[in-house]
């Protein structure tokens, strides 16, 4: 089996409303480049990268010179021809490598008939669980805005009774720490049984992050996800709190996790599928984290199905998930995969058992979405619509006013 051609098809997916983040927002949709690796047997292996455009497109046609005539076998192969990591200081392709890689083992599996799980050493579990990705938002038709202790609570409740969620992630750094501390805490008295994590990626001072910190430290956390940047700074949060540190910011390539090895800053390593380069990236760091007592989780950097389906193979596989993995992707309208929305059900997601990923392509679904983004283009990720001119600092002094309803037009 050899690949023949590489195609790169830019979509945008509408979400139910525009979603904040302590660096910007999502602005109503989610923009992403489907990838479809084809061999000259007439199979086509299936992946998925965040962002593209015209950018990415081009960047994926100019790798078919790299990868024409490679078999999909040779996937430690792939990773130097597309990677290597003296080149990639000039160029680096780590996401593009991911959705390559996708692809390889999508048309791998679908050759022997067998699932990724399968090629990945056999799943251990047939479904995996999820937290609610919950998120500060603005309103949109048919879905109201959280800004608020009493609004978020209430989104969190009919999550929990529509999808069966009993873990709950709080993506912050949008408003001032003292009120999403309160928004943290609502949410811990109106599920006292379920398990909470709190993410403000990274805009918290070091003293912002201890207070926070601290004021949590008896509530039923999972962890805290990079309240500040850089492995120094979760180090001395780590020392002076009593709540477990996650990062998906600063441990994703075995450097860094070697550092965390060494000296640790984190307790849990997010595996992300893209910005590990790719799901076998991340089944090795598993090992490593498994042999140092690290925990891990499936880290979501805003998927359609393609790349949730890997996500979900590597949740399958993995020993050592002893924690729900991220998703976005319940704040979803609809996907480009066949039968739309894979579904939860009590809080997790089976993981597929087809051959390859396990998802193929709702072709008229591409060709609508592809359009859509034609019509729309891209935006701005770390930028808030809701307030022009505003950007993130690192840690952050300009939180949002809590007191103001945000009204935006997109």
């Amino acid at each position: 089996m050899k690949i023949v051609d590489i195609r790169a098809t830019t979509v945008t997916v509408p979400l139910e409303a525009p979603l904040r983040h302590s660096n910007g927002a999502h602005w109503g949709r989610f923009v992403r480049t489907i990838v479809e690796v084809e061999a000259d047997n007439g199979l086509i292996g299936l992946g998925e990268m965040g962002g593209g455009g015209e950018s990415a497109e081009a960047a994926f046609r100019a790798l078919l010179p790299y990868l024409k005539g490679h078999d999909p076998f040779q996937l430690e192969a792939l990773r130097f021809k597309i990677a290597n990591p003296t080149a990639s200081l000039y160029n680096n392709r780590t996401q593009l490598l991911a959705a390559i890689e996708f692809g390889c083992l999508d048309l791998v599996g679908q050759q022997l008939g067998v699932s990724v799980a399968e090629l990945l050493g056999g799943r251990i579990r047939d479904e995996v669980p999820f937290a609610s990705y919950l998120f500060f938002r603005y309103a949109a038709e048919g879905h109201a805005e959280i800004r608020t202790p009493e609004q978020l609570v209430e989104h969190a409740r009919s999550l929990r009774a529509a999808h069966g969620f009993g873990v709950h992630k709080l993506k912050g750094g949008v408003f001032p720490p003292g009120h999403e501390l309160e928004c943290y805490r609502a949410l811990a008295d109106e599920f006292p049984e379920d398990r909470l994590r709190y993410d403000p990626n990274a805009v918290l001072s070091l003293a912002e992050a201890l207070r926070f910190g601290k004021a949590i430290e008896g509530l039923n956390n999972d962890y805290l996800e990079d309240p500040v940047w850089g492995l120094e700074g979760l180090r001395s949060v780590r020392e002076q709190v009593r709540v477990p540190l996650a990062t998906n910011t600063v441990v994703v390539n075995f450097e860094q996790l070697a550092s965390n090895v060494l000296r640790r800053a984190a307790d849990v390593v997010l595996l992300d599928t893209t910005f590990w380069g790719g799901v076998r990236p991340c089944l090795k760091a598993a090992g490593v984290c498994e042999t140092f007592q690290l925990g891990v989780a499936v880290h979501s950097s805003g998927e359609l199905g393609i790349q949730l389906a890997t996500m979900l193979h590597l949740g399958a596989v993995l020993p050592n998930l002893t924690y729900a993995a991220d998703a976005h992707y319940h704040q979803l309208r609809d996907d480009v995969i066949e039968g739309g929305k894979l579904a939860y059900s009590g809080g997790a997601i089976a993981v597929p058992t087809g051959p390859g990923l396990g998802v193929r392509l709702d072709r008229e679904r591409v060709a609508r979405y592809a359009e859509l983004y034609r019509e729309l283009g891209g935006y701005p990720y770390d930028r808030d619509p809701g307030r022009p001119g505003w950007y993130a600092q690192v840690p952050n002094e300009r939180f949002a006013d809590p007191t103001v309803s945000g009204n935006i037009t997109l």
